[in-house]
């Protein structure tokens, strides 16, 4: 795979623009950041954050007083994608109280031709769009829509690394580290090998010496990112695999917290689980989708495994890790799916007794294969099938989580409870949400809590 490493031309041509508004202003020119969807995009708003520092911009949190604001668009689901656009046509206004304001639409979105259409046909007030794989390339587009004030609207993705992206952080104790890009799956129901690429993984020491430096720094809670990180260096020669950076990364001296994800099953290896198992920094948590449990629903998504494939895997797991916390994606009414069908997901669920699972209504992408299949299953079933997975859920959720009653735990606290202001919250190694009484306990500091109450997505106790 092809690395690039970031130009300094551009960064120091945009900041010779910053310079020349703080002359006239007194202050250097703001940018705001909208970020939508999954923790790739996150990361990814992470870059652009640095990139607008480093070519001299100030971050804000507020778009009425930006110079530059950056939509981080996501593509997963055609509800986020309507967000988006409603958010950004909320800015029309702000342009034009300011002409200069600079609006530039980017992530998973506009890598699909009919939203870039829509974008510079009905949205005269954006100036550009960035690709996923070109989002290094911001002070570029940036510097041309400045010098040359015309709309750039060219998408020209780019299948590289990207190396020397500065990143602004949101958090000082929580990273998100991005090892690969792109994904060689195509479920029939995803649209993310359309608009992120094919598979690319970043070398094992760019990989290693950023996460040396947030240990170093005091990171408590690092999660390496990956559309499907289980095929993390697929196809280099000498071997190296997911297995052998997660041993490498958990060999660095610390006192942190190592997780993963997102792992496709057909790619979970045994040599993965047992690196887990003799992790000392690893944490005993699994996120691994299921989607669903019937092998013909899982047939027509191209999952690529059956229900016999997937317990494999989760009894080895459990065998080798008794205290891994398991945590699944299923979704509910795929076209073609009968009763029989939804009964042998509730029946999986029985079977694997998940810690928590991300349930989610199916919903067409356009551009997908499953899109344009038939037998798309009526709303009102899916809502009634939803209902009852969360049910099913739900039980066995409380049943998992109730033997932590009268257990310590290890928890890393996230600061106050964001729905009651007397409490904190923070997650142990399991993934779990745990709540305690506010005894001015810092975020991104491990506390040792007793759990005295279980509920079905939480656990609550007490500082020991």
């Amino acid at each position: 795979m092809s690395q690039v490493q970031v130009s300094s031309e551009s960064f120091a041509a945009v900041r010779r623009y910053s310079e020349a508004f703080c002359r006239e202003h007194g202050e250097y020119p703001r940018c705001f950041v909208l970020t939508f969807g999954c923790q790739q995009n996150v990361a990814d708003s992470e870059k652009l954050s640095g990139m607008a520092e480093q070519m001299g911009y100030v971050l804000t949190e507020n778009p009425e007083e930006a110079s530059l604001i950056l939509v981080n668009t996501c593509a997963i689901r055609e509800h986020a994608e309507t967000k988006a656009l409603s958010i950004v046509g909320q800015y029309k206004h702000l342009k034009e109280k300011n002409p200069e304001l600079v609006i530039g639409v980017c992530g998973c979105m506009v890598a699909q031709e009919h939203r870039r259409e829509q974008l510079k046909r009905s949205y005269p007030y954006v100036s550009f769009i960035l690709g996923t794989s070109v989002l290094h390339r911001l002070p570029e587009r940036l510097l041309r829509v400045l010098s040359e004030r015309k709309r750039r609207f060219e998408n020209a993705e780019e299948c590289v690394i990207a190396e020397g992206v500065p990143i602004t952080r949101e958090s000082d104790y929580r990273a998100w580290v991005s090892i690969m890009y792109g994904c060689n799956n195509f479920c029939s129901y995803c649209i993310v090998p359309y608009v992120r690429g094919r598979e690319r993984s970043r070398e094992p020491a760019d990989v290693i010496a950023e996460v040396k430096d947030l240990v170093a720094r005091g990171y408590k809670d690092i999660t390496l990112l990956g559309q499907n990180v289980n095929s993390y260096g697929k196809g280099r020669e000498d071997g190296y695999d997911f297995a052998d950076l997660l041993a490498d990364l958990d060999a660095i001296e610390g006192d942190f917290l190592l997780r993963f994800m997102t792992s496709h099953p057909k790619d979970a290896s045994k040599k993965l689980i047992d690196v887990m198992a003799n992790g000392k920094h690893i944490a005993r948590h699994f996120h691994l989708p299921l989607q669903s449990g019937s092998n013909d629903v899982l047939l027509r998504m191209n999952r690529r495994y059956d229900r016999a494939r997937y317990l494999e895997i989760l009894d080895y797991m459990r065998e080798k890790m008794p205290d891994i916390a398991v945590t699944s994606d299923i979704i509910v009414g795929f076209p073609g799916e009968s009763d029989a069908d939804f009964e042998d997901t509730l029946s999986m669920l029985s079977r694997a007794r998940f810690d928590m699972l991300f349930s989610f209504i199916y919903s067409p992408r356009k551009g997908t294969p499953a899109a344009v299949m038939e037998d798309q299953i009526p709303r009102a079933v899916q809502n009634a099938r939803f209902d009852r997975l969360l049910a099913a859920q739900e039980s066995i959720a409380l049943s998992l989580n109730e033997p932590f009653v009268g257990k310590r735990i290890r928890v890393l606290c996230d600061g106050p409870s964001k729905t009651d202001a007397g409490m904190l919250s923070g997650r142990n190694s399991e993934n779990k949400i745990v709540f305690f009484p506010d005894d001015g306990s810092k975020q991104g500091e491990f506390v040792e809590i007793e759990i005295d109450r279980a509920a079905p997505f939480a656990l609550y106790g007490k500082r020991v």
